[in-house]
């Protein structure tokens, strides 16, 4: 199984894939993870993308298409995949369909959270990451605690392109590219579309609910 996990930044998508991925044994694939690995080693290309990203735009979709092709090929991979964000647009939607084509793969779901912009805004610029475990917490919605994350507080960390500012041109710069996608999907008659604003369990149930009807 291979399921295709998108909506706005903001919406959950990283916490919903972990939780699908422990659950239903699937890797969870996401670009922002590859691309943010490049500018934390400080490579030509890393530097080059910490500009892009900084400005709220996207890197080209021939170095994301080229990260996801190696990621098919490898066959420790195979058909247990959970794409976190990606395809952001029509083009590497288009991409996708050929490289799953070409290792003879297919796509088993798409799912879409829908959340406003207003909500996304204050979800964003709560947003901490634990540096040692991973795990993602939110400072208005999600607080981290001795109860729910054991390593301490000072491993949070926010990410350095997670401003107001920056928030609303990626915000803008999905409405433009990323929901034609939704389109594309529905002819597939692969997209769900699912509600971002309730709670991270209720979300997850409903999710669970749509993987276990395409597993029966």
């Amino acid at each position: 199984m291979n399921i295709i996990l998108f909506g706005p930044p903001g919406a959950g998508k990283g916490t919903q894939a972990d939780k699908i991925s422990k659950s239903f044994n699937l890797h969870k694939i996401s670009t922002g993870d590859l691309l943010r690995r490049e500018i934390s080693n400080k490579t030509q290309l890393g530097k080059k993308i910490k500009s892009i990203i900084d400005k709220g735009q996207f890197v080209s979709d021939d170095t994301i298409n080229d990260l996801i092709d190696k990621i098919l090929a490898d066959k420790k991979f195979n058909n247990r995949l959970i794409f976190d964000g990606y395809p952001r647009n029509l083009e590497q939607a288009k991409s996708l369909d050929l490289l799953v084509k070409k290792y003879n793969k297919k796509i088993s779901c798409v799912l879409s959270l829908n959340v406003d912009k207003e909500i996304i805004v204050k979800r964003i610029l709560g947003r901490q990451t634990c540096r040692k475990c991973g795990l993602i917490f939110n400072k208005y919605f999600r607080a981290a605690n001795g109860k729910n994350h054991i390593c301490g507080s000072k491993f949070l960390v926010t990410r350095s392109d997670d401003t107001e500012e920056t928030i609303l041109k990626r915000y803008n710069t999905y409405l433009d590219k990323t929901v034609p996608l939704i389109d594309h999907y529905k002819k597939l008659n692969l997209l769900y579309e699912i509600e971002g604003t309730t709670g991270i369990d209720e979300i997850f149930m409903k999710i669970s609910q749509i993987i276990a009807s395409l597993e029966a």
